[in-house]
């Protein structure tokens, strides 16, 4: 082959389709909703670049590395569009066909994607997602007739929860508790931070490896913080050691092909004092309260009020520091947020049966102050006919969580 016969894009279709975290017909589903939407809005040929989108509708989750990823979709055809450096695996793991760009030139990612939508079509895209230079690049190549915003439409989408999806979120779940039971076996006075959120992580990757076999092992964390590092909720994990009376934030993460769930639980070291007790006694009232308050026809902003309400009755809506929930599904650290059901004052979205979502208060209060340290419970409920149903089962409570060696 010569320099001028290198090809700007081909299909490496190498091996044979592995088993995807979800069924075809799971994956035809959405793909129906989809076009639905794009027949709605008149788009002919929707890109999408996020990580969660292209997870969501074809199974595959891409690690850009400083590389463009694309899935397009028309109303025949379900195409990713990946980097030469991941040879066959996109194939492999995405529901639909796959074209690989190679690095020849800069815009061969954009060839690639002409290749499939064409010339001056109605093009769909993610605009919370695509840079201005890839939005340039698009316009560039394409010429589209005219660009539609789906970003809106497609975390809608996503709001709503199938069967297969909350069978999954449930397994998550499962494993989070796996990780917190681990977390409190290895808490003790002299323990580094990273020592303990090593055992939860580990813990969690082993339950997860063996009751899926057939996923894509990453991203599955913990992040366990203590004293003073407890007052922010995703505050990186230290070499600190742990001391006598230590506040101990636990927080699991396990990650299965690409669905993340997630607990968190305020613990103390041995002993714990009256004051960050009346505090931690009180976060507990709000996250009971709240997850009473998440049910059908109920507004994010109508929960977000009255645990509000119980703060400011005790004089801590001060110390609160975010929201209060937020949903769950194809989302992760570092990609994706469905912010259209997020428990916070400006959030009108109405909970519906099929919803997933976190109830998660927190409060600090600061460095100096007695009970100092930050306090905060984590429980994932779905939404059901008349209530919600919790799937997290690790206690919350001093009862449970004052942890003596």
């Amino acid at each position: 082959m010569t320099q001028t016969q290198r090809p700007d894009f081909h299909r490496f279709h190498n091996g044979s389709k592995v088993a995807l975290p979800f069924s075809d017909a799971e994956y035809e589903a959405r793909l129906a909703g989809l076009r639905a939407i794009m027949g709605e809005t008149g788009v002919t040929a929707a890109i999408f670049t996020s990580m969660h989108n292209i997870a969501y509708y074809c199974g595959f989750l891409y690690c850009a590395f400083g590389r463009p990823y694309g899935l397009v979709v028309t109303d025949t055809e379900c195409v990713t569009i990946s980097a030469g450096i991941d040879a066959g695996q996109p194939w492999r793991r995405s529901f639909g066909d796959n074209i690989t760009y190679t690095d020849w030139q800069r815009n061969n990612y954009w060839c690639a994607i002409a290749s499939v939508v064409g010339q001056g079509a109605v093009v769909g895209y993610e605009g919370d997602h695509m840079s201005l230079v890839q939005a340039t690049a698009m316009d560039s190549f394409l010429n589209p007739a005219a660009r539609v915003d789906m970003a809106q439409a497609t975390m809608t989408q996503r709001l709503m929860k199938s069967p297969a999806e909350i069978m999954l979120i449930r397994a998550g779940a499962a494993a989070a508790d796996v990780g917190g039971y681990a977390i409190k076996e290895a808490v003790c006075a002299g323990a580094r931070e990273i020592d303990v959120a090593m055992a939860g992580r580990d813990a969690m990757e082993a339950h997860i490896a063996n009751e899926f076999p057939d996923a894509e092992y990453r991203d599955t964390w913990v992040w366990f913080q203590s004293g003073l590092n407890t007052d922010g909720a995703h505050n990186p994990v230290t070499g600190r050691v742990l001391q006598r009376g230590d506040i101990l934030s636990l927080n699991t993460f396990p990650m299965i092909s690409g669905y993340y769930t997630a607990l968190e639980r305020t613990m103390f070291v041995e002993t714990v004092d009256p004051a960050s007790l009346a505090y931690w006694e009180a976060n507990i009232a709000a996250h009971e309260l709240g997850m009473r308050l998440l049910k059908p026809g109920v507004s994010c902003a109508e929960v977000t009020a009255g645990v509000n309400a119980l703060f400011e009755e005790r004089d801590l809506l001060q110390y609160r520091s975010f929201g209060y929930g937020h949903s769950f599904g194809v989302l992760s650290h570092y990609y994706g947020r469905e912010a259209g059901l997020e428990l916070r004052e400006d959030i009108d979205t109405v909970l519906e049966q099929g919803m997933v979502i976190s109830m998660e208060p927190m409060i600090t209060i600061p460095e100096g102050q007695p009970g100092a340290g930050g306090y905060r419970e984590h429980d994932i409920l779905i939404i059901t006919e008349d209530g919600n149903e919790n799937i997290t089962h690790y206690p919350y409570g001093p009862e449970f969580n004052v942890v003596a060696t």
